[in-house]
């Protein structure tokens, strides 16, 4: 048997080195990248805080969606991508811009949120196309919204109120009585009670 010369093993060692080499600086890079999401998320947050104030100008407004934006074009994956795009969804429709809210929340919902904050944001795009008066979609969007979500969670009350509200607006008169009365019977703590109560009075129930 041919023995492998001392050039082939030097070679051979130096294309394993090479490999760790990759290897480690490719993990270094993710970890660093994140790094760097994370930092320009977090400056990003930071501005965007005091621009959901009831008393932000137009102008903090505008200079808080353009650094949650400029955060999610340069690092559009990154840890934490999902409550960047989730407060440009707020910020977006507190300027009622709702088909860019709309764009957005969908982006973290796309981005794997959090359970409450998935319900937020789906919650958040059946407000969108209720404040562009289309009912229907709304009703559809809140359905979806209320996916997998049950009494105990939080939420769940406006989403389900929401649902029966836009199914008035749609005309859906049946179904908006029967969401009502699965309010209450779902609800039985509720402090809206004698709201909901109101609303079916309303629709003759």
């Amino acid at each position: 048997m041919t023995l492998p010369s001392r050039r082939a093993l030097l070679m051979a060692a130096a294309a394993i080195v090479a490999a760790a080499l990759l290897g480690t600086g490719a993990w270094f890079w993710h970890f660093s990248g994140q790094h760097r999401a994370l930092s320009a998320y977090a400056a990003a947050l930071t501005q965007a805080q005091p621009a959901q104030s009831p008393q932000a100008t137009p102008d903090a407004r505008e200079a808080a969606i353009r650094a949650l934006e400029s955060a999610l074009t340069q690092y559009p994956a990154g840890p934490g991508a999902a409550e960047v795009a989730y407060q440009l969804g707020n910020l977006r429709f507190e300027a009622q811009q709702y088909a860019q809210a709309r764009g957005a929340w969908e982006l973290a919902v796309a981005q794997g949120a959090t359970r409450t904050l998935k319900a937020l944001s789906l919650g958040g795009v059946a407000y969108t196309w209720e404040a562009e008066r289309n009912y229907q979609k709304a009703v559809e969007a809140f359905k979806t919204a209320l996916t997998g979500v049950g009494p105990k969670d939080f939420y769940y009350e406006e989403l389900l109120l929401g649902l029966g509200r836009t199914q008035e607006l749609a005309g859906q008169k049946a179904e908006a009585i029967a969401t009502y009365r699965r309010a209450l019977s779902e609800l039985t703590q509720s402090r809206r009670a004698e709201e909901i109560r109101a609303r079916l009075a309303a629709l003759g129930a």
